[in-house]
């Protein structure tokens, strides 16, 4: 491995099984340290494709989403570097998928627990083809200025107080990405800072070892100084008292092998990582301590006296001359998110949708503040939900059961008309069902189904002024209106709609009263003696019937009635009946499987 540095300020990144929260922390990193580009180029999100919206600095980026690794790295071929937060389970075929693309270097794994004999093929390939694993199990490393992975570091406030911003002198490493975290703040402390970090991860095989990365320090000029924080278990710190002895690390190196306290128990103890087991003495935290105090390391007598060892091995490098000072920068101020500077109380931002009639904050759904376990237990009704969601009140059972009528009465009115036969068209030109009810549900309007509130509306003016049917009827042959909810193509005096009549019968016999309808029925008298199809339709019998339901129920103002007649509930009656019928001839003529429709010839004027 050796060789040198990992990253720069251009290393960019393609980040696998997308996660919101360590690209962006990478992405504030970036603009901390003042970079030009950000250090993300890519995600990977198996079988998805498209951008995700994230923050650089201030501005909004789209970062583009790939659906396999092959097209990601063919689409950013300077993207050198593989983060791989795939689960333990899948780790190992993504990274090495990704080592075998030319353009990846270094590949990032973050899961712990893959499969040990899958590791040694992955750092089998990998040192085969002089490429770098970090991982697995790591937090990932960091080039201070330049470029860190996912959440190495943490926070933003802890990146700022070790001074990750800017390269210090010191390379670290690590098993530990939580003591990397510790370490880089004592760093700061009593020196200039890290140049480079890197955990190794806890796993008992790591893709990388202590010593492959100290003997890259070495031969980076900007690394003056070598930290590192081993542990119990495992023989890779051997590595290390090996190249030292053999003079491959000419740079001072501060070590501390952690688990001492191992000894004061009586039997084998696991600490936290899988490698972290002594298997015997030479495993032991005190062998490996003094094999590398022997081996020409500065050793300390406990963990903490390592801040004390490194900061004086650090101030002869500055007697020496070895280590020149640092220029002290200002970082910028990272924004702060909106929904965190609203939770700590800092702004205030307004709402973009008010809601009044559902919450789905809770444990469960609540219509109108009614939860939904007691809708279902209370055995409320389709007219029960519509009286909640669409008037915020529980109606008596009498007004939910007239919108039930309602609904069944007006769910269908055969294939011939305006609405059914679109529907029909459009489904038999082959389009989907959401096509084929919205074609149907676009005629509904002043001549199709659609006048159930204007009916409301001109009954109700005229029965409140107290007009008579003929000064009504008369008043609106003035004005060129037809009177909303009279008039038939097919229905006439001696042939009765016998919708009208069911929803007369029903309310005649629940109603406390029914003073809309009455006068809508003096006026279909009226018209009548003018011509015999001036019947009632569907749309005057609901009309005036639900001026009825709204007065006589004691639970609307005169406010809210005409509110509700105004904004146009009840047209929604129809739409939400006749929607059930509309879908019923689509999946008919689907079902039937019926070809595309052409009208005949014979049935056209053609004219000139």
């Amino acid at each position: 491995m050796a060789t040198g540095q990992l990253f720069s300020r251009n290393t960019q990144a393609l980040f696998y099984n997308y996660k919101q929260l360590p690209i962006q922390r990478m992405l504030d990193f970036d603009f901390l340290c003042g970079r030009e580009t950000p250090s993300v180029a890519g995600i990977i999100n198996p079988g998805s494709e498209g951008f995700q919206k994230l923050f650089f600095g201030q501005e909004e980026i789209a970062i583009p989403v790939h659906a396999a690794i092959e097209a990601a790295c063919a689409a950013h071929p300077t993207a050198d570097v593989f983060i791989n937060f795939a689960s333990f389970r899948s780790a190992a075929a993504s990274s090495m998928a990704a080592l075998k693309q030319p353009t990846i270097k270094v590949v990032a794994i973050i899961a712990e627990g893959v499969p040990e004999s899958d590791t040694k093929q992955l750092i089998a390939y990998a040192r085969a083809n002089n490429k770098v694993i970090i991982g697995p199990a790591t937090v990932g490393g960091v080039q201070a200025g330049a470029f860190k992975i996912g959440d190495t570091a943490g926070t933003i406030d802890n990146i700022i107080q070790c001074k990750l911003y800017r390269p210090g002198s010191v390379g670290f490493v690590s098993k530990s990405g939580g003591m990397s975290n510790e370490m880089y703040n004592t760093i700061a402390r009593v020196t200039d800072g890290i140049y480079e970090g890197i955990a190794i991860g806890g796993d008992v095989f790591p893709g990388s070892t202590l010593s492959d990365h100290i003997l890259r320090f070495n031969n980076i000029p900007q690394i003056k100084m070598v930290v590192v924080l081993g542990e119990l278990g495992g023989r890779d710190e051997y590595s290390l008292v090996e190249a030292m002895k053999q003079g491959k690390v000419t740079k001072p190196v501060v070590a501390w092998v952690s688990g001492t306290c191992a000894r004061l128990f009586k039997s084998e103890v696991q600490f936290g990582h899988a490698g972290a087991k002594s298997g015997g003495e030479m495993e032991s935290a005190q062998a490996k301590n003094q094999a590398l105090k022997d081996a020409g390391a500065t050793v300390p007598t406990s963990f903490e006296a390592l801040e004390s060892a490194i900061k004086e091995t650090f101030d002869k490098l500055v007697e020496e001359g070895k280590v020149s000072p640092i220029k002290e920068v200002t970082p910028p101020q990272i924004p702060e998110d909106l929904s965190s500077a609203i939770k700590s109380g800092k702004v205030r931002a307004p709402t973009h949708i008010i809601s009044t009639i559902s919450d789905d904050r809770g444990e469960e759904p609540c219509y109108a503040g009614v939860p939904m376990s007691s809708i279902i237990e209370q055995g409320y009704g389709v007219g029960d939900v519509i009286s909640l969601l669409w008037f915020k009140r529980s109606l008596p059972r009498y007004c939910t059961k007239f919108i039930e009528i309602c609904i069944m009465l007006c769910a269908d009115h055969g294939p011939c008309v305006s609405g059914a036969h679109n529907s029909i068209v459009t489904a038999r030109a082959g389009k989907d069902l959401v096509s084929s009810l919205v074609s149907g549900l676009l005629t509904i309007g002043p001549r199709f189904g659609g006048a159930i509130d204007d009916a409301a509306r001109y009954f109700k003016d005229a029965c409140d002024r107290n007009l008579t049917p003929y000064e009504f009827v008369e008043g609106m042959k003035k004005k060129g209106i037809r009177v909303p909810g009279i008039g038939h193509r097919i229905k006439s005096r001696d042939n009765r709609d016998k919708r009208v009549e069911l929803l007369q019968k029903f309310a005649r016999s629940n109603f406390p009263a029914v003073k809309y309808m009455e006068y809508a029925v003096q006026v279909e008298t009226y018209t009548l003696s003018k011509a015999n199809n001036l019947v009632m339709n569907v749309d005057g019998a609901i009309g005036s019937l639900f001026l009825d339901l709204l007065a006589g129920s004691g639970m609307f103002t005169k406010q809210e009635i005409d509110e509700i007649v105004q904004i146009g509930y009840l047209n929604g009656l129809f739409v939400l009946a006749r929607s059930i019928g509309l879908i019923g001839h689509t999946f008919d003529q689907k079902r039937l499987k019926q070809p595309l429709y052409r009208h005949p010839w014979e049935d056209v004027l053609y004219t000139k």
